[in-house]
């Protein structure tokens, strides 16, 4: 385990930890990616987030049509030229996604002990005792004993909002399953997602691509989220495909990482991306509990080495409906920072939260008093070491103004920019520290703000 620079700095005052803290000029390093929906949609909730510390808005294509999103993004639009802060696009892909849909939107009781049918038939009315489901082939890929969850947002371990099933039989399309705890399921769209099981559909499917073409490319999205990625193939594709696309040649690629076969191939999906994503809630029902841990410090740790954004998911689940995090989760929030991630996406949180503006708010001051005690010159050395020599010209460049930064303790680096590759270079050697990226390139330096570089490209 690569641990070293993960060590705060030496000696703390456990007597400090009680003082309040003093006021910075510069906000969390770490960036807040917050996801807009009902709850986040409006110019006064969008102007208040940004004011909170969202950086980044994401757009999440799993519901909702085009026209709600542009609306919304519109929405975000006067609310950045009201707040004069800056907020990149990311558009987030539907994927492979298996979703039940109910039509009817009423809730649906679930009792433990009884069977359910998973039916491809989308005629069906979603009851108690059967879910349509959007996937024909569901009983090719599935035998009993595999396990499913269903939820609003995936499975949260809530046992009133998701349920976990347990397939008993599969009966020619249908798959009949044992519940294993009682729920109540609610809204239009609730997510499947089969345990470790390979579900055989596209990683950017035909909707992905209408998508792109139709809202992603129009509005010149920053980042687009490319969901279940499996293989650097499907980074490759997505590249492509955006190539089409001229205003989109500088749109970053983050793979997000939500099962076992992305996990088999994460160095080679590494090398391809240009960001990851560590979907925790998908990934932490394919790996046993006791391993998601693992997995997260070593996937950042090569984010990290690599000079690479690592994103984490699903750190405050409990402030969807509640005003404060749990002990637990504060404490998740400031490791993630501490272990190197570059940012932290808030889901449903913000998506359908009771409580958007204020999670947005403590999950920025978690991470800001984290990097406080984050041990910056030791995460130098250990990326330096990892580099190795020859550098490039940029790098030797990068490495030597960043140990220039850290002896005289400075705070900011000033760093001149076409493209945002000497600042992204930059940022590699120390997340933890504000960088002003000027670009040459206006729209750029507005729009696209690569991760704990404080602006520009």
């Amino acid at each position: 385990m690569h641990a070293n620079h993960l060590l705060l700095e030496e000696p703390i005052r456990m007597a400090s930890i009680l003082e309040p803290s003093k006021p910075t000029f510069f906000p969390a390093m770490t960036k807040i990616v917050g996801t807009l929906g009902p709850k986040s949609r409006s110019v006064q909730i969008i102007s208040d987030c940004l004011k909170a510390g969202m950086s980044v808005a994401r757009f999440d294509f799993s519901w909702g049509d085009t026209e709600f999103h542009q609306e919304t993004l519109e929405n975000l639009k006067l609310a950045v030229k009201k707040t004069r802060k800056l907020c990149a696009v990311m558009l987030d892909t539907v994927g492979p996604e298996l979703q039940v849909v109910n039509k009817t939107e009423h809730p649906i009781s679930l009792q433990a002990d009884s069977l359910v049918v998973l039916t491809p038939d989308l005629e069906k009315e979603a009851t108690s005792n059967t879910l349509p489901i959007n996937f024909n082939g569901l009983s090719k890929a599935v035998k009993k004993g595999d396990t499913i969850f269903i939820g609003q947002y995936l499975f949260t371990g809530s046992e009133t909002t998701s349920v976990w099933l347990e397939v008993t039989d599969v009966n020619g399309d249908d798959v009949v399953c044992l519940i294993k705890n009682s729920s109540t399921l609610s809204g239009s769209l609730y997510t499947l997602h089969v345990s470790q099981i390979r579900i055989d559909l596209p990683t950017l499917t035909d909707k992905d691509k209408e998508v792109i073409s139709t809202w992603g490319a129009p509005n010149n999205m920053d980042f687009l989220s490319l969901s279940y990625t499996r293989h650097a193939e499907d980074v490759r594709h997505a590249r492509e495909f955006l190539s089409q696309f001229g205003n989109l040649s500088q749109t970053q690629i983050f793979a997000k990482i939500e099962n076992v076969e992305g996990l088999n191939h994460f160095d080679e999906i590494l090398s391809e991306a240009d960001g990851i994503i560590l979907s925790r809630g998908n990934l932490g029902i394919d790996l046993p509990p006791e391993k998601v841990f693992l997995f997260q410090k070593a996937a950042v740790y090569k984010c990290n080495m690599a000079g690479k954004p690592a994103v984490v998911t699903r750190v405050v689940d409990s402030m969807t409906d509640n005003l404060r995090p749990t002990r637990a989760e504060a404490t998740d929030v400031a490791n993630a920072v501490l272990d190197g991630s570059d940012a932290i996406l808030l889901g449903a949180e913000t998506l359908r939260g009771l409580y958007p503006v204020e999670t947005i708010s403590i999950v920025g001051k978690i991470c800001a008093e984290a990097e406080k005690v984050f041990n910056q010159d030791l995460y130098f050395k250990k990326t330096v070491k990892y580099v190795g020599e020859p550098m490039t010209h940029l790098e030797s460049i990068a490495s030597t103004a960043v140990r220039a930064a850290i002896k005289v303790k400075a705070s900011v680096i000033i760093c001149f920019t076409s493209s945002g590759r000497a600042a992204r270079s930059f940022s590699s050697f120390i997340p933890i520290l504000f960088f002003l990226g000027f670009s040459i390139l206006i729209h750029i330096f507005v729009m696209r703000l690569p991760f704990k570089v404080g602006l520009g490209d």
